[in-house]
């Protein structure tokens, strides 16, 4: 019994060591991925890119009140709490990730996703998921959280061959976006989590389904009073 508790210490303590510096690898890795992907544009050379290129760039005051509440509501509700990554996310996500052996679920902030979208490939690797985290840091050392949002929606894919909010405002609903009601803003809040399944011209019930999980979060967040959300709901 003495050895195999001592073989059972020495087993734990192997497994631990190989996880501390398999882990240590990866994260090294994914240091030098973000210190690549930085040398070879700065964060102001990116932000200057994104608002030269994007011809219908849209200032984060032009948009609704209710668009950006959806957005963070559904997307990252402690937005403008954290410092570019959400612990209590990553922790949930982590947990579901290690249960599954697979990166099925993101816990990315809004920041995170900036850092993705402008900087790594889309796909899912524990890699780039830290140099994200690292790419995350240094927009928020960078820019205000107003400044984060408005270069968030300005590069968002929102489906149908819409590459901002304000291609995806015209193109869904022949609107600038400044002029988007509730309803509109909601539906669009949603489609950035998966373009190809909620655009509602490809899979309008799909959008829906999307659309009331946005009100849902709104309600519960306080953005809106169920009433509201209901009378939403009502019109899909």
């Amino acid at each position: 019994m003495k050895h195999f508790l001592k073989f059972l210490k020495y087993l734990i303590f192997t497994i631990l060591l190989v996880l501390i510096i398999g882990m240590g690898i990866i994260v090294y890795q994914g240091y030098s991925m973000y210190k690549e992907a930085l040398n070879a544009m700065s964060i102001d050379q990116k932000i200057e890119q994104i608002k030269s290129e994007t011809e219908t760039y849209t200032k984060y005051e032009e948009m609704p009140e209710n668009y950006i509440d959806a957005v963070i509501a559904v997307e990252d509700r402690r937005f403008f709490e954290h410092n570019g990554i959400d612990l209590r996310s990553i922790t949930r996500a982590i947990i579901k990730d290690i249960q599954t052996m697979s990166l099925v679920e993101g816990g990315s902030t809004i920041t995170q996703q900036l850092a993705k979208n402008t900087y790594f490939t889309q796909k899912k690797e524990f890699t780039r998921k830290i140099a994200e985290i690292f790419m995350a840091f240094e927009f928020e050392n960078k820019c205000s959280k107003e400044e984060i949002f408005e270069l968030y929606a300005n590069t968002m894919y929102f489906g149908d061959g819409y590459y901002c909010v304000a291609e995806a405002a015209e193109g869904y609903f022949d609107k600038k976006v400044s002029e988007m009601n509730l309803y509109e803003s909601t539906l669009l809040a949603g489609i950035p989590n998966a373009p190809s399944v909620y655009a509602p011209t490809k899979n309008p019930e799909l959008a829906k389904q999307r659309q009331a999980q946005v009100l849902n979060k709104m309600v519960k967040y306080n953005y809106l009073s169920k009433e509201e959300a209901d009378k939403i709901l009502d019109e899909m």
